[in-house]
């Protein structure tokens, strides 16, 4: 069974960082396409940021510079590195996964709320 789980959510103030973590099994994750994307409350899905196979990364402009996403595949885990956030940054953030053209695995999020 596929199994994805997020960590590392939690409550910081303006300006803090924390890193989320996705431990990912029951698939080659290797091969996965990994990405975070995060629903703010009210708010559709917004696409944050995504590591290729390869390593390659990209980032959407509103956390470009801020947010760094990595995979260490003898972990089977995606990390999301979040630096000086930003109140607007809270959100239920998400690890999906495309092992295809769509998003085939999703967690069940962890919140980040950024709030003094």
């Amino acid at each position: 069974e596929v199994q994805v789980v997020e960590s590392g959510g939690g409550l910081v103030q303006p300006g803090g960082s924390l890193r989320l973590s996705c431990a990912a099994s029951g698939f080659t994750f290797s091969y996965g396409f990994m990405s975070w994307i995060r629903q703010a409350p009210g708010k559709g899905l917004e696409w944050v940021a995504a590591v290729y196979p390869e390593g390659s990364t990209y980032y959407a402009d509103s956390v470009k510079g801020r947010f760094t996403i990595s995979r260490d595949n003898a972990k089977n885990t995606v990390y999301l590195q979040m630096n000086s956030l930003k109140p607007e940054d809270t959100a239920l953030y998400y690890c999906a996964i495309k092992m295809t053209i769509m998003y085939d695995y999703w967690g069940q999020g962890t919140q980040v709320t950024v709030s003094s």
